[in-house]
């Protein structure tokens, strides 16, 4: 869920992730080992191309490592030089309510209740995920912790929820 927001940027996994996960905008898949057959490393790859979007596959080798079969002829080579800056970090982080679509949650009740209760702002307010029995929204990183203390003795829809920050 925090891949999916923009909470958290850098995903690691296993081919399960290749096949498993329902994540619309990758930009990039980064190989560290080689999958042993095509198929796996189509579906990696695939992840970066859904939907229409585009993306970029690296391959981590080394330079005297063989290349799979698969793999007609070696791919360019990227040098990366040890001044490159580092990645920013994401502003938002994500927060777990208690309740969801069971509880007659919306993300329409969820927006209103942050906005109103929270005095946040639509820009403050990111991706909402509503579940059976939980939600998830994302929220600007700097302002988390003022929401939180604002909202903490607030009901939503008449009902007091669990809203806490996910690790």
């Amino acid at each position: 869920m925090q891949f999916r927001n923009g909470s958290t940027l850098y995903l690691i996994a296993s081919d399960l992730a290749a096949r498993g996960l329902d994540i619309p905008e990758v930009k990039n898949v980064i190989h560290f080992e080689l999958p042993l057959k095509q198929t796996d490393f189509v579906h990696r790859n695939g992840r970066t191309a859904r939907m229409h979007a585009e993306g970029t596959a690296y391959l981590i080798v080394q330079h005297d490592e063989p290349l799979p079969v698969y793999l007609t002829e070696a791919p360019p080579v990227l040098e990366i030089t040890e001044d490159e800056p580092l990645p920013a970090l994401s502003p938002w982080v994500t927060l777990y309510i208690s309740g969801g679509k069971k509880d007659k949650l919306s993300k329409m009740d969820i927006v209103g209740f942050l906005s109103k209760k929270g005095d946040l702002h639509k820009d403050d307010i990111g991706k909402i995920e509503v579940m059976d029995f939980m939600s998830f929204v994302a929220v600007k990183k700097d302002i988390a912790q003022h929401l939180l203390k604002a909202i903490h003795t607030e009901k939503m829809k008449g009902k007091k929820y669990k809203i806490v920050v996910t690790n």
